[in-house]
């Protein structure tokens, strides 16, 4: 059976040869270094049980085209945003992604864009290189509210961190609350009027599209920070720049969009209130090793079921 990562970046496939036991996760493992001509994935592909992926989209057409393959694993979560979930369904391909790998990493992320929207770190250093020398700065975190939007692994984690920086942490889960963890949760409404601080860690589904929508944003208090590391689509954008551009609240600290990257034109990029990076909350050495090990152990353990 032959088994391909189609779109692997020279910086994952270096990991791959030198993270200790990777390579013997599974030996016949081929490579296509770079992304792919679109046009020529059918014939790259053809002959491939299962593949690794990272973000290439698999619509339908290409599945089509794709008799032999098996299984998909992506590298990242978030799926159904890179593979046609019911044409794979309805083709006989299992498709997974890879859930758990970035906890710590995008929670410390987080933190950082909490930390730097507070103490408004961004803007003063921006100000510093301008030839500007205005000291300001925002809140002390201890004793303050921090709302925690989400009780997955990122969430779980931003509610540990949070409590180490003394703050009195409050969440809100479609779910209730998770075993083993110590939190109040309250209605989302509640939260958003609540926190000084509010941070997102929920997957994009159609239930949760839009739903930090204008009258959620306008809860806010006008101090509030709201961090988003989670997806962009949460979020109404144009409410949430309207707000920022009428202080209506404190601060915005964003890794992720509705479009990415992020447009030219876009007002966050010409508003002070707003701290900036591109969805690189996920990126580490650490996570890296964690994302690519268990996106191999997957694909062999599923391979392993396919075989004659």
């Amino acid at each position: 059976m032959r088994a391909l990562y189609f779109d692997c970046s020279a910086g994952m496939k270096a990991l791959y040869d030198t993270a200790p036991g990777m390579a013997e996760l599974l030996p016949s493992l081929d490579f296509h270094i770079g992304d792919p001509d679109p046009a020529a994935l059918p014939d790259l592909l053809a002959g491939c049980t299962g593949v690794l992926k990272g973000h290439t989209k698999m619509p339908a057409g290409l599945l089509d085209r794709l008799p032999d393959l098996k299984v998909v694993v992506f590298l990242g979560t978030g799926v159904a945003s890179y593979v046609d979930m019911e044409a794979a369904a309805a083709r006989g391909i299992a498709a997974y992604g890879i859930a758990g790998y970035g906890n710590r990493t995008i929670a410390e992320h987080t933190l950082a864009l909490m930390l730097s929207g507070v103490r408004r770190v961004a803007r003063l250093d921006r100000e510093m290189r301008a030839g500007t020398w205005r000291p300001d700065s925002g809140f002390e975190l201890e004793g303050k509210t921090l709302g925690v939007v989400g009780l997955g692994g990122v969430g779980r984690t931003m509610v540990q961190l949070g409590s180490a920086l003394g703050m009195k942490v409050i969440a809100w889960n479609r779910s209730g609350v998770p075993d083993g963890v110590s939190v109040e949760l309250v209605e989302i409404d509640d939260l958003m009027a609540r926190s000084d601080v509010v941070t997102l860690h929920i997957d994009l589904v159609p239930e949760t599209s839009g739903i930090i929508d204008r009258r959620r944003l306008e809860l806010l208090q006008p101090h509030a920070v709201l961090v988003n590391a989670a997806r962009g689509a949460l979020v109404d954008e144009v409410a949430l720049a309207d707000l920022l551009t009428q202080n209506r609240i404190g601060h915005a600290a964003l890794d992720v969009y509705g479009t990415e990257p992020l447009p030219a034109d876009s007002p966050f990029r010409g508003l002070d209130n707003v701290t900036l990076t591109p969805h690189a909350a996920w990126v580490s050495p650490e996570a890296a090793e964690r994302l690519l090990r268990m996106g191999i152990e997957r694909l062999r353990d599923e391979l392993a079921g396919h075989r004659p």
